[in-house]
């Protein structure tokens, strides 16, 4: 471990050198790109320190244990307890900060919802986790806009797509993942039975334009009328916008806004987003790595979590997290699996089983 240690101090002192000279500093991006690697390994560095200093110190204190007088030898053995356990603690702090970022930690992000299983039922389920993740971007300060939505005949949402731009998003938005089942008497039950119905989430990290090659000639746009719940018309002019990705097939469709050139860009940023997703997983699948589908099928014995609504239950399958206090997780409280879900992250990769 110190080799790596000192290996990454070495890089630290060549990065803070870099961004000293004069063409790097008359490079906006170059001085961007190493300040921000050097930003990234600067608490292993402090921490790489502490822990050679209290090295140091321990072997001071050894030292002393063997060949001071009877006082001193005391002394030195209990502040070697001391430093020990600082040590320890200190080894244990490095090695979660030697863990590999994921590259999209820092990245805003699409929160793609469907609804699944259960008609109906299931757009309406879809339409209140689409509320859930918006106020839970509320709650962290982060800026939320839509961009692209299909209401069903009820009011809820057969699906819609949520851009959320803040400080961290992907990182603790990226395990929402997957089936969300929920369970309660749907206002279209007369007999008062519970049923069961899904929606789908996925969480796709914004793309940059740097990162997705978009070749003119590979897309084709078309433009029409905005429309309702029902299919009828809600704006006279032809402002919403379908692009279609010739090479994958991939076709986006974004009637939000009343400008077509706004809803043009959205409809971009939404493209590059599921092509970084595609070329991301492709390049998982070369490599090997055993990756599960994002959201599978849909059906209602799949699932990562269950929302209760006769007990007030919220379930997170994966972590096996419980809380009963249901409104609050629909008003965007979910740090507690939010949490739970890191820390579960963190082991498995501190133990080697989670490099996928």
């Amino acid at each position: 471990m110190l080799d790596k240690l000192n290996s990454v101090e070495a890089s630290y002192e060549e990065l803070t050198a870099l961004l000293s000279t004069p063409s790097v500093q008359s490079d906006s991006n170059e001085y961007r790109k190493h300040a921000k690697a050097l930003a990234e390994i600067e608490p292993l560095v402090e921490k790489t320190r502490e822990y050679k200093s209290v090295l140091t110190e321990i072997e001071q204190a050894e030292e002393i244990v063997k060949s001071g007088d009877a006082d001193m030898r005391e002394l030195a053995g209990e502040e070697l307890r001391g430093l020990k356990e600082r040590r320890d603690a200190l080894i244990a702090e490095i090695k979660v900060l030697l863990i590999p970022k994921d590259p999209n930690d820092a990245k805003d992000v699409l929160v793609e919802i469907r609804a699944g299983a259960g008609g109906e039922e299931a757009a309406l389920w879809a339409g209140e986790l689409f509320e859930l993740y918006r106020h839970y971007a509320e709650r962290r300060r982060w800026r939320s806009e839509v961009l692209s939505a299909s209401p069903s005949d009820l009011g809820g949402l057969k699906e819609v797509v949520l851009e959320i731009r803040g400080k961290g998003a992907y990182s603790r938005l990226k395990h929402e993942s997957g089936v969300h089942r929920v369970q309660r008497v749907p206002v279209t039950e007369s007999s008062g039975r519970i049923h069961t119905s899904t929606a789908t989430v996925a969480v796709l990290p914004e793309a940059e334009d740097v990162e997705v090659e978009i070749r003119p000639e590979d897309l084709e746009f078309d433009v029409f009328r905005s429309s309702g719940p029902g299919g009828q018309s809600v704006n006279t002019t032809d402002s919403a916008v379908r692009i279609i990705h010739k090479p994958t097939g991939i076709k986006i469709e974004c009637q939000e806004e009343r400008s077509q050139l706004q809803n043009r860009e959205k409809a971009m940023r939404y493209l590059r987003a599921r092509l970084l997703r595609r070329a991301q997983e492709e390049a998982a699948a070369k490599e090997a790595a055993s990756r599960r589908s994002q959201v599978g099928t849909g059906e209602r014995a799949e699932k990562i979590r269950t929302y209760n609504f006769p007990e007030s239950r919220v379930t997170d399958h994966r972590v096996r997290v419980t809380v009963h206090q249901l409104q609050d997780v629909l008003a965007g409280d979910i740090d507690a699996f939010v949490d739970a879900l890191l820390a579960a992250e963190r082991a498995a990769q501190l133990s080697g089983d989670g490099q996928g």
